[in-house]
């Protein structure tokens, strides 16, 4: 009963106990290690759905960015790894059949993937050239259009002076020729004989003059007219070319066999998924007949 008591004080008090003396095991423990329980070990069901389940992720799994090919590489590794994590569960056997149907499945689809990045490669080359080509022809035209303003102004302003020059003659000779006329009644119209000769050469002087102003403006207007010729010429037949350029174009990407190659990644998977589960079947099957 004294023993009972002893024990029941123990239990209630509220001093620290003191610590229990560490065993040699214990002391040579290094610091934030704690004892080793036993590790979980995957069964066989554990390691088949754990797999079946890595594989319908890779199966499903969509690349939303282009390039898709620089993509393939990363999922080859996954799928590998998965597969690798598979076979060295030590509650999977893994035979021969088995071995040999996933070689031939990873081997068909690095195959795939190659010829689907080389595809994509020669497609995108295909966009650059087609690209750079519709730069350069647009590029053209922006720089004949600044140039056909630039030749228009230049025209407009020779036009400008030569015809300020021409017509800065007109005033002078309409007023001389009027100032004649005016002098045809008056008394020195009969005293000066040469009145009349004057009159006809200020006459002359003037058609010369309106003569020489209309020879300008068709002159510049001839200029004008070839300028405007060539520019709608050259500007036509870029516009075709850019036309042309984007047909192609379309025509590449109607025609494109490039995209993330999710069928052939999904029928690798479920091939890869059906090995897994015949190889159950058969470690199930073997299990059974060993009983």
């Amino acid at each position: 009963m004294g023993y009972r008591q002893a024990r029941t004080r123990r239990g209630f008090s509220r001093g620290p106990e003191k610590a229990r003396p560490k065993t040699k095991t214990e002391k040579q423990r290094p610091s934030g290690e704690y004892p080793s329980m036993d590790e979980h070990v995957q069964t066989l069901k554990e390691a088949v759905d754990r797999t079946l389940n890595n594989l319908h992720r890779l199966g499903s799994q969509r690349f939303a960015l282009t390039p898709f090919y620089e993509h393939f590489d990363r999922w080859l590794l996954n799928l590998r790894i998965v597969l690798s994590e598979f076979d060295s569960t030590p509650s999977v056997k893994v035979d021969d059949q088995f071995a040999k149907e996933s070689s031939q499945v990873l081997s068909d689809i690095d195959l795939a993937l190659k010829e689907k990045r080389l595809r994509e490669a020669s497609f995108e080359e295909s966009v650059r050239r087609i690209n750079q080509k519709l730069t350069d022809s647009r590029n053209l035209l922006a720089q004949a259009e600044r140039e056909y303003a630039s030749k228009t102004r230049e025209i407009t302003d020779r036009k400008e002076r030569a015809v300020e020059s021409a017509a800065s003659k007109l005033a002078p000779l309409r007023e001389e020729l009027s100032r004649m006329v005016r002098m045809r009644s008056s008394f020195l119209r009969s005293v000066f004989k040469t009145g009349a000769q004057k009159e006809a050469e200020a006459s002359q002087r003037l058609d010369s003059t309106k003569r020489e102003l209309a020879a300008i403006e068709h002159s510049f207007a001839a200029e004008r007219e070839r300028l405007q010729d060539e520019y709608k010429r050259r500007r036509q037949q870029l516009l075709e070319q850019i036309a042309d350029y984007q047909r192609e174009m379309e025509n590449l990407e109607a025609n494109s066999q490039v995209d993330d190659a999710v069928e052939a990644r999904r029928a690798t998977c479920d091939a890869l998924i059906n090995a897994v589960n015949t190889l159950l079947q058969r470690t199930e099957a073997a299990s059974i007949t060993s009983l």
